[in-house]
């Protein structure tokens, strides 16, 4: 099975896809996503998280070789390869070098001969015997991460900093390009940790493995970022993980200055694109103070100004900047009906449509990969029914071939998606994606409103949602007010309307959905993750008459009680944490009695239904302590709750296998509700 590509589909990219006319793909009978269902039957449950097949696609800078990760192993035993291909005859022989016991996170060219593949090591320590005991210590499990340089046309290999044993001995983490060097085909830059704790910019020749520091950060340094090689923005994060400060050092300067703070998780209003082409300026992802969207532009590194938007788009936030593998811009990434591009050149616009027809319009054609000469191209396809895939796309000889899979899954056996166009009850209009279970017979649905609040639902593929629609069920995720990605306009929209506007919107995106789908309305959950989870808890308090079961993951529920810790948590001048969700929320000295009503905690005798909540231990963005009250006030007024706390777990950040037990706990919970 070809990913997540229909049989047609498939039968056509196992051969060359012609391109015909303005760049109309043709002799390709593709079967869009969706258009039939398989009388097969969903998968079972644990199809979902089996190991993935490749774990990404690269193109060398020149287009002449694509190289692709696989893996071999299982998440207990990994072992990996890299699969090199020419690009020339992408359907031809393949060569395969094997990395070992390894799991390959990522990959990427150096030059032309060199591939840069991240691995992960896997180790263990112990047991070991307790000086003055019998007893011993349990084995401590480690993960490594390393980036090995391997020779394309020779297999030979070596790993990068090997000439620095004590580091490579003590440090978990040598896995961080900075940049790939264009101009210098032999040395890419790296950052490491040094003893004292302290990240260093390291410059790493690719054919030997020696390191040479160029310099060293401050105590919070996490990362750089560079044009032909010079320094010129730095990353410093502070103690919690949530904010970052953006240093600023123009070429030809020594100090590095202040240029502002971000917030590191949801809604970023500062994002790097990478080299202008005005000397002294970068591109950079932002919004001024009195615009709606976020907008590709210039950055003045001497005086950190921003210029006007290079492009915009009304009601829709720049998602990501594309550039080629010289790192020149070559256009801005926005959502749209799904994934679209503003390009520099139109001409790789029409290349980018033909693309969109080839998959039928349903999935996003994501370029993660563009030669020098802008011919070649490495497509990273993604959609509700396709798990990833990567494609090869060449423009002159008008080909498309598909060089790697995410996962055997076939779409006739999966949830198909539709985006609905939803009127709220103040006249408002939202967007809310709908998936029906295979088959798509009327039934149950269950609610995901997303995390954040201000991030945004898209399109593309959800583990999550397709193992509750192989249950039967329909799954709903609304993008109410409150939102990221379309602008500032609409998350404000949400702003102190927490329990009240963005939990209407949730409830009428359902009305929408039962009417129009002729769905079950007796028998509706609600689910979802940090800020979701709020929204589930707050639905089972407002609408104990809708909802038969709520989960709630790593959640706040009482937003007093946050505020308070965020306040007391911030460590960096001006609190501008606190201050941040202080907008959003609520300003406790004027809306204290408002906040109390909208904290699902102080009203959970209202809630009729069974209630799970989900925490990791150490989860630095929420406190467990939020579902551990939430619980205890459940408990208190004689209802149905279950606590799981997740050991050495932070903001929902666990293994495959964890979530694979949750999600069959989940699963058991709805059942029990809609039976």
């Amino acid at each position: 099975m070809q990913s997540g590509i229909s049989k047609a589909a498939r039968a056509a990219v196992s051969r060359r896809g012609l391109l015909g006319g303005a760049c109309a793909l043709t002799g390709v009978a593709l079967l869009p996503p969706g258009a039939a269902r398989a009388q097969a039957g969903a998968y079972p449950h644990g199809e979902f998280f089996k190991p993935r097949l490749s774990r990404g696609a690269a193109l060398s800078p020149s287009g002449t070789r694509i190289a692709v990760a696989q893996n071999l192993g299982t998440d207990e035993n990994p072992r990996s390869a890299v699969d090199f291909i020419d690009a020339a005859d992408p359907e031809g022989q393949r060569s395969r070098i094997d990395l070992g016991p390894v799991l390959v996170s990522s990959i990427s060219w150096a030059n032309d001969d060199r591939l840069l593949t991240s691995v992960i090591l896997k180790g263990e320590v112990g047991p070991r015997s307790i000086a003055g005991s019998n007893r011993k210590t349990e084995a401590i499990e480690y993960y490594m991460r390393r980036v090995v340089s391997v020779n394309a046309r020779t297999g030979e290999a070596v790993v990068l900093f090997s000439d620095q044993r004590t580091r490579m001995r003590n440090t978990f983490d040598m896995g961080r390009i900075v940049d790939l060097l264009p101009g210098d085909p032999d040395n890419v830059l790296m950052a490491a940790w040094d003893a004292d704790g302290v990240m260093a910019l390291h410059r790493v020749n690719v054919n030997t493995g020696s390191a040479t520091r160029i310099e060293r950060g401050g105590s919070g340094t996490y990362h750089w970022r560079t044009v032909n090689g010079v320094p010129v923005l730095r990353h410093d994060m502070n103690s919690r993980g949530t904010v970052e400060t953006i240093m600023v050092r123009a070429p030809g300067e020594t100090e590095w200055k202040m240029a502002r703070r971000t917030r590191v998780r949801e809604a970023p209003d500062f994002l790097w694109v990478g080299a202008g082409e005005t000397p002294g300026k970068v591109l950079v992802i932002a919004r001024l103070d009195d615009e709606d969207v976020q907008s590709v532009r210039e950055m003045d590194l001497t005086t950190t100004a921003l210029g006007a938007p290079l492009s915009t788009r009304p009601g829709r936030d720049v998602d990501h900047g594309l550039p080629d593998s010289a790192g020149n811009y070559l256009g801005a990434a926005y959502y749209g009906d799904r994934l679209e591009y503003d390009f520099v050149d139109p001409a790789l616009a029409v290349h980018h449509r033909a693309l969109n027809r080839f998959f039928g319009g349903t999935c996003d054609v994501q370029f993660t990969d563009v030669d020098q000469a802008r011919n070649r191209f490495i497509a990273y396809v993604n959609g509700p029914e396709e798990p990833g895939a990567w494609f090869f796309y060449d423009k002159t000889a008008r080909a498309i071939v598909n060089v790697g899979q995410a996962r055997e899954l076939d779409p006739a056996r999966l949830g198909s998606t539709e985006v609905l166009k939803v009127t709220t009850r103040d006249g408002a209009t939202i967007e809310a994606y709908l998936t029906a279970p295979p088959g798509g017979a009327a039934g149950p649905l269950v609610v995901l409103p997303h995390g954040g609040p201000e991030v945004r639902d898209t399109p593309t593929w959800d583990r999550q949602v397709q193992v509750l629609a192989a249950q039967g069920w329909w799954v709903l995720r609304p993008n109410f007010r409150g939102s990221g990605g379309y602008g500032q306009e609409f998350a404000r929209q949400g702003w102190t309307r927490w329990g009240d506007r963005m939990q209407d919107d949730v409830e009428d995106a359902v009305a929408h959905a039962v009417q129009l789908r002729g769905l079950d309305a007796s028998k509706v959950g609600i689910m979802g993750t940090s800020y979701g989870a709020y929204a589930a808890l707050m639905g089972a308090v407002k609408r104990p008459d809708l909802y038969r079961a709520a989960i709630g993951i790593c959640g706040v529920y009482d937003l007093p009680d946050v505020l308070a810790w965020e306040e007391r948590t911030d460590d960096t001048p001006g609190k501008p944490i606190y201050e941040f969700w202080t907008k959003r929320i609520g300003d406790r000295s004027a809306m204290g009695p408002a906040l109390e009503a909208a904290s699902p905690r102080r009203r959970a005798g209202e809630v009729a239904c069974p209630v799970m909540l989900v925490h990791g231990v150490d989860d630095p963005i929420l406190p467990v302590i939020q579902s551990r009250r939430m619980r205890d006030a459940l408990r208190g007024a004689g209802k149905s709750v279950e606590l799981i706390e997740v050991p050495n777990a932070g903001h929902a950040d666990w293994e495959d296998d964890r979530e694979q037990a949750l999600m069959t706990r989940y699963v058991a919970l709805f059942r029990q509700a809609f039976d």
